[in-house]
């Protein structure tokens, strides 16, 4: 897989988008950060976004309106075909079943708890999924 060149945060929780953009640049992420606080923003933007750039999605879970397993079922078909989106669900839950729904859904590439650190994010980057 190509080098990763643009990483999409969907949260609704500002301060925690804050903190992970400041993570991300840490960790030497020079390429484009987009950042949403809501499912249906994201959404609207990723159809008609160029799907092509090898790209992260982060997606939280607990959102209002539409929490991150809403937003991953619609944005499937959108990502079907694109083999260079890997979308993680990076969320405070801890919850087993969270993390058990997050496994069964075919587009979701990986769980991680927040906060998301900088040699986590050096890993992914380093390691795509």
């Amino acid at each position: 897989m190509p080098a990763i060149e643009r990483i999409i945060l969907i949260d609704d929780n500002e301060s925690d988008n804050v903190y992970h953009e400041i993570m991300i640049k840490r960790a030497g992420f020079a390429g484009e950060i987009v950042i949403f606080e809501s499912g249906i923003e994201a959404l609207r933007f990723l159809e008609s976004a160029d799907l092509d750039i090898p790209s992260y999605i982060f997606l939280d879970i607990n959102m209002p309106m539409m929490d991150g397993f809403e937003v991953a079922e619609r944005a499937a078909p959108l990502l079907a075909d694109k083999r260079a989106i890997i979308m993680v669900m990076l969320t405070s839950s801890g919850s087993p079943l969270d993390h058990e729904r997050a496994g069964a859904l075919e587009i979701i590439h990986g769980f991680i708890t927040k906060p998301l650190t900088v040699d986590a994010l050096k890993n992914l980057l380093e390691n795509p999924v």
